[in-house]
């Protein structure tokens, strides 16, 4: 099994929404089960049903975080020196050369990713183009509309 690059805080989301799933959601799960049970025949019986299904999408949950957990290579970039590279983790601020734009990303694992909060997936194509480049070089992303000469102007170990 490949590790899973993670930042710290990716790490703790997922442990957090374990814990969660764990002590609140699985009783809830089970509650329900177990009253839904008392109504009789289990055939035609709708909220059985929607229980257990909820039941099989909860654990399969459980499942799959501690599966990443356990693969997690969790990478803390603030305990690195910060020579200017952009590496997973850190947060990339970039000048658009043609509309002079600023954007500012932080590069995290597929997980965390949010677009909307600026927070890319190291797979995508803008982290891709940019892990190893440095403070001040240029780079060329292709977008979906097309090649986006990009000027590194910032790179934090935040």
């Amino acid at each position: 099994m490949k590790q899973i690059p993670m930042t710290v805080r990716g790490a703790e989301l997922l442990r957090d929404e374990l814990e969660f799933l764990k002590n609140v959601r699985r009783p809830e799960i089970i509650n329900a089960i177990a009253e839904a049970r008392e109504h009789g025949d289990l055939k035609e019986n709708a909220e059985y049903h929607a229980a257990r299904e909820q039941q099989g999408f909860c654990e399969g949950r459980i499942q799959e975080i501690e599966g990443k957990l356990g693969n997690a290579q969790i990478i803390d970039v603030t305990k690195m020196p910060n020579n200017g590279k952009v590496i997973f983790g850190t947060t990339v601020t970039l000048l658009n050369v043609d509309s002079d734009e600023e954007v500012t990303y932080r590069i995290v694992g597929d997980d965390e990713a949010n677009i909307k909060e600026g927070l890319i997936s190291v797979n995508s194509p803008i982290a891709r183009g940019l892990i190893g480049k440095e403070i001040d070089e240029s780079v060329a992303i292709q977008t979906p509309g097309g090649k986006v000469e990009f000027e590194i102007i910032n790179v934090e170990y935040l």
